[in-house]
């Protein structure tokens, strides 16, 4: 009897619950991060925000990028802006800095000032300086290990890399720096050891080094054991020492990252691809060590490109650096010398390799030799009197 009076009295609330839809089993994905913006929010440091609002910062990036740094009870916003300041840097310029490097904030003035001495040690003034901070601000306010920071650069000043070479080193390859001075000093060595061994001479050795760590840095990533079994591997290959220096020196210390594995599966794809004997391919992998270096999907890759643009394997042999082209690159040089009339599958391919700069000067010459007019000097002129 209870029931059905309550039936009576609301009917109209039942029917509307029967109406309304089930209750989601989890909540969408955006109230979530709402909720937990929200409640991020409550708990930051109220001064830092208040601080970087100052300094015109957007604080928006700061929450997407390391919103971490705003709930730290300690941080050092004034301080360090002081100090970019000093440098030279403006409004503008400060808030980038932040913005892309939030953990600036927490690192104390003390650490950051010892940092700020040790990149000047290798930037010509403040200006130098203050542009690097701007372009890898990340590796700058990485305060760590400092001792150490101090000491390779000390080393590689002495060992004579150039200033520059060393700064380009702390922004881009600043690992290096937070090894113990002793592991570089060891790298050095066998870089050295690894040169004299396939025939290097003792006068040309520091040129040498010198111009490899100018051209890849992080070859000093490397362990000593992956550079012998390389240099090894090249070895049973029936590669001279001559040949593995010449190889070394085109490669710019690329060689030490690869694998044998690695340069054996490109060494085998090549020789599958051109119908070589061991012999042929040495010459090949001489004339282009990018056979080397790349992996064979990359090879692939741009053999079929080359191939679908109506160019031959035996043009390919012929001049196997154009490998080192993208097929975007071949498309787009092929459509240029297809304007003039020129077709490079029925010619040579040095007119479809080089760098940019090599292939537009070609380019030019070809271009000239198409519109320039027949002239002999000597012929009389017909002048109307």
């Amino acid at each position: 009897m209870l029931w059905k009076l309550l039936m009576r009295s609301q009917p109209c609330r039942l029917c509307s619950f029967r109406k309304m839809p089930s209750t989601p089993k989890y909540r969408p994905f955006i109230a979530c991060f709402t909720y937990t913006t929200d409640r991020l929010s409550s708990k930051e440091n109220t001064r830092t925000v208040e601080m970087l609002y100052k300094f015109s910062v957007d604080i928006r990036k700061i929450r997407r990028l390391k919103g971490w740094v705003l709930l730290e009870d300690k941080t050092y916003v004034e301080e360090i802006v002081n100090i970019l300041q000093e440098l030279g840097a403006d409004e503008t310029a400060v808030a980038s800095i932040l913005e892309r490097c939030p953990e600036a904030i927490v690192c104390s003035p003390t650490t950051v000032n010892t940092q700020r001495k040790l990149w000047q040690l290798v930037c010509k003034n403040e200006e130098e300086l203050i542009k690097l901070i701007e372009q890898f601000p990340e590796s700058f306010f990485t305060v760590k290990d400092q001792e150490n920071q101090k000491l390779n650069v000390l080393f590689f000043q002495e060992l004579g890399l150039k200033n520059v070479v060393i700064s380009r080193l702390l922004t881009t390859a600043s690992n290096i720096f937070h090894n113990p001075v002793e592991k570089n000093k060891q790298m050095i060595r066998i870089l050295q050891e690894s040169y004299l061994a396939v025939g290097g001479s003792e006068a040309n050795m520091k040129v040498w080094l010198l111009k490899l760590l100018s051209q890849n840095t992080f070859i000093l990533l490397n362990s000593p054991a992956a550079i012998k079994e390389t240099l090894e591997f090249l070895q049973e290959q029936g590669f001279t020492n001559f040949e593995i220096l010449q190889l070394l020196s085109k490669l710019k210390g690329f060689l030490f990252q690869l694998c044998p594995r690695s340069i054996q599966n490109s060494i085998s794809f090549s020789k599958n691809a051109f119908k070589c004997t061991d012999h042929d391919l040495k010459e090949l992998v001489l004339k282009c060590p990018a056979l080397l270096y790349y992996s064979v999907p990359v090879l692939e890759e741009r053999m079929q490109g080359l191939l679908k643009e109506g160019i031959s394997v035996a043009q390919i042999k012929e001049t196997p650096m154009v490998l080192e082209l993208t097929p975007q690159i071949v498309q787009y040089r092929i459509r240029k010398l297809n304007s003039l009339g020129y077709r490079i599958k029925d010619g040579h391919l040095a007119n479809l390799n080089g760098s940019k700069k090599e292939f537009e000067a070609n380019f030019g010459k070809i271009q000239a030799k198409k519109v320039r007019p027949l002239f002999n000097p000597v012929a009389p002129l017909n002048v109307e009197e």
